[in-house]
């Protein structure tokens, strides 16, 4: 699982039948660089400066309830962020 900030949406007019409903929201990790911004489909209601926790790869089809071509997945919002040395 990945801790990332929502920094952005993600607008697409066409896309895969199996992908309506869901929210497309460019995540940037909360450790790492900048560079590592990714999209990840969401469906519980994150927003743009919320800190989300985020599944990915093969476990992310255990948290859809439906199929669909999704790698990173929006599992939680997190409430406030880790404190150092904790």
């Amino acid at each position: 699982m990945i801790l990332g900030t929502i920094k952005g949406t993600v607008v697409s007019t066409r896309k895969c039948r199996n992908l309506v409903g869901f929210k497309l929201l460019l995540v940037e990790p909360y450790y790492g660089d900048q560079k590592d911004t990714f999209v990840a489909a969401d469906t519980i209601g994150a927003g743009i400066g919320e800190l989300v926790l985020v599944t990915t790869d093969n476990t992310t089809q255990y948290a859809l309830d439906r199929s669909a071509p999704i790698d990173a997945y929006i599992v939680g919002i997190v409430d406030a962020p880790p404190q150092p040395g904790r």
